[in-house]
């Protein structure tokens, strides 16, 4: 009889660690901008990457009218670039659709980090009666955050007796980011450690979970 108390109190105490152990991971979770898989850009260009090899990664969406030409076998013909697309939401030939388009990016980076990009052409991956409920969807795919990011540095050049200056962050996903700033927030970031920045999340339409975080402005 003790024996057996003994272990169901022994089991009992497993499944509370394991509870307990679910639990932290849960609020240990990092949000999206700090998934390995994400990739960062700083709005003119692409930072290093930390791993070499090639990465695909959404890059943007965007929303246009068109309108629709020949039906064909449960698909419809988008003009004015006749691009053909599924029909689910059983459009007439002439009817005005708004259409949600998606370009990738795929990143392969050097030996010395630096990112070669190479951009997709836009592609119709979903159609709407009305503007509202395309923005709706975008909305969820683009989301804007402010977070803190180190501050590695500010810096300044001359030229011809003119004066640019730049500051250099380190960014959740790893990248770095270089950006020009003005004098006064040169001044202001001279003594910081960590500064607020704006963020762009892009999320993949097929894969919500895989981001491309991109620098948006600082937030201070």
């Amino acid at each position: 009889m003790k024996q057996q108390r003994f272990w169901l109190m022994a089991a009992g105490l497993i499944v509370v660690i394991v509870i307990i152990a679910m639990i932290s991971s849960a609020f240990n979770k990092k949000p999206s901008v700090m998934n390995a898989k994400s990739a960062v850009s700083s709005g003119t260009g692409v930072g290093g990457s930390t791993n070499s090899g090639s990465n695909e990664v959404p890059w943007d969406y965007q929303v246009k009218e068109a309108k629709v030409g020949d039906l064909l076998d449960g698909d419809m013909v988008l003009l004015p670039n006749n691009e053909r697309i599924s029909n689910d939401q059983n459009f007439a030939t002439g009817d005005q659709v708004w259409v949600l388009s998606y370009m990738n990016a795929s990143m392969k980076a050097d030996n010395q980090g630096k990112n070669d990009v190479t951009l997709s052409q836009w592609k119709s991956i979903k159609t709407f009666k009305t503007k509202e409920e395309a923005d709706k969807d975008i909305a969820e795919l683009k989301t804007e955050i402010k977070t803190e990011v180190d501050l590695i540095g500010v810096y300044k050049t001359e030229l011809n007796g003119k004066f640019r200056y730049f500051a250099v962050a380190d960014l959740p996903t790893g990248q770095k980011v270089k950006q020009p700033i003005a004098e006064d927030r040169y001044k202001s970031f001279k003594d910081k450690k960590q500064v607020q920045v704006i963020l762009e999340e892009v999320h993949d339409y097929s894969n919500y979970d895989l981001t491309m975080a991109k620098f948006r402005g600082w937030a201070e």
